[in-house]
């Protein structure tokens, strides 16, 4: 396909819902994309599996092509929303080797292997940039990595997953189970057919470590990340988050732990640690106010403060929004010269296990009802170091399924809540199997961490 003198020739890899919203705002925009980038953007292929699948009307047929090999030599920018690890990693490093700037939304590409697309792009002299990666529409990844790149950030949290925002969401107002909301978000079209990435904390685990990577100048794998997914979730959790004043969400957490040190020492090095899972948000604190398949996150920093990023985390033209922001600016330096920032790790900082996080727990317990068992609860946590905040204490539920521990029946048992100060997870895991071994301990019914306090 013919190009005209000094435009900016950009290939697409994939053409699926976030594939087609680009193409169409790459052929219906071309006016304004040009006045912002000094040149026009001419789309010179979609590489696809099969040309022969039904498409948008905005798509030329004449675009698509099965040989993206061919086409990433013959582009200035390459775009890749395929998603997974292969062809999308050797298709991009094929692009920056024959010069191209890259801009991707493939977090899973760059949580497992970004350093290697890093390491292409700065010997290449190109430009990688990937706002789409995380949290969609909303401008996350450049603030982050630009705008605060002269502060210093302390804590990276927040809902990072529209589909088990949703599910969670549903729990929470309508008293759904959670595969009945899962089902739903299902044929709203906010969850795939498989929604295993989403449910079991993958999708969120490949953005955290792309946000502390980012945040803490330290490469951090998604293999480093601690995940858990919402699928232990129950209906009685969301019921006692709501009789406490909390609701469950799915965090991603990044964050910078400092490490213990002797009376007197002088303060070591940080670490970072990566966490997602489910966890209680109190009633008043802004991530419990986000609903549906939004996402929202907290950055931290040491002068800036608290900013809170929010808005759609998903979505054909919530993502696409993004990844055009990326290739006006990654063409703009095509045209203008320039280049945008590369991989920062100058840190090197350790990146620990989830051990090290500084957390609270909420600790669900079935317990006989007879006197001296909270004495006995309170005895296991005060070994462990970790202090009590509250304690409720009712009867036993005698409806719902089967727990293990009372196949004979109500019997004398009742339900104790604790939540904890704040300590070390390992402290606060090691605690709770101290607990679950005690003989006046039934069953322990949920833990959670509470986080946002």
């Amino acid at each position: 396909m013919a190009v005209p003198d000094g435009a900016v020739r950009v290939a697409l890899l994939g053409c699926g819902v976030v594939g087609t919203e680009v193409a169409r705002l790459l052929l219906t925009q071309g006016d304004d994309l040009a006045a912002r980038v000094g040149a026009r953007l001419d789309l010179v292929g979609i590489a696809v599996r099969d040309t022969s699948v039904p498409r948008d009307p905005v798509v030329d047929p004449a675009l698509l092509t099965t040989d993206a090999e061919d086409l990433v030599t013959r582009a200035d920018v390459v775009v890749e929303v395929m998603g997974g690890l292969e062809p999308a990693r050797g298709l991009l490093l094929r692009a920056i080797e024959h010069g191209a700037a890259v801009v991707t939304a493939n977090k899973a590409l760059l949580g497992a292997d970004g350093p290697t697309l890093y390491a292409a792009a700065d010997q290449a002299g190109v430009d990688l940039y990937f706002e789409a990666a995380v949290a969609g529409a909303i401008p996350l990844v450049r603030p982050v990595r630009e705008s605060l790149a002269g502060d210093r950030v302390t804590r990276v949290l927040g809902i990072v997953n529209g589909t088990t925002n949703y599910v969670l969401d549903q729990m929470t107002t309508s008293g759904l189970e959670l595969d009945q909301a899962v089902k739903q978000a299902q044929e709203l079209g906010y969850a795939e057919a498989d929604p295993t990435a989403d449910v079991e904390g993958y999708d969120a685990a490949a953005k955290a470590a792309i946000l502390a990577s980012l945040a803490f100048h330290t490469r951090v794998a998604v293999d480093d990340v601690h995940r858990e997914g919402i699928l232990d979730v129950t209906a009685d959790d969301v019921a006692w988050a709501r009789r406490t004043g909390h609701v469950i969400k799915l965090l991603a957490i990044a964050e910078l732990v400092e490490p213990e040190g002797t009376e007197g020492a002088a303060p070591g090095v940080p670490g970072v640690v990566a966490r997602v899972h489910p966890a209680l948000v109190p009633l008043d604190h802004p991530l419990a106010g986000v609903h549906g398949a939004f996402n929202a996150v907290f950055v931290e920093a040491q002068a800036a403060g608290e900013l809170m990023f929010y808005g759609r985390g998903a979505g054909g033209a919530p993502t696409a929004s993004a990844v055009l922001g990326d290739v006006v600016t990654v063409a703009r330096h095509r045209v203008l010269g320039g280049k945008g920032p590369v991989e920062s790790r100058y840190a090197e900082l350790p990146v620990h296990g989830v051990g090290e996080a500084l957390t609270r727990y909420q600790v669900h317990l079935r317990v006989e009802d007879r006197p001296g068992v909270l004495a006995q609860v309170a005895q296991a946590f005060a070994a462990h170091g970790v202090s009590i905040e509250t304690v409720r204490q009712g009867r036993a539920a005698t409806d719902g399924p089967p727990v293990a521990g009372d196949a004979d029946g109500a019997g004398d048992r009742a339900d104790i809540l604790v939540v904890t100060h704040q300590a070390r997870d390992a402290d606060l895991a090691a605690t709770v199997t101290e607990v679950g071994a005690l003989l006046v301990v039934r069953s322990v019914l949920s833990v959670l961490r509470v986080e946002g306090a």
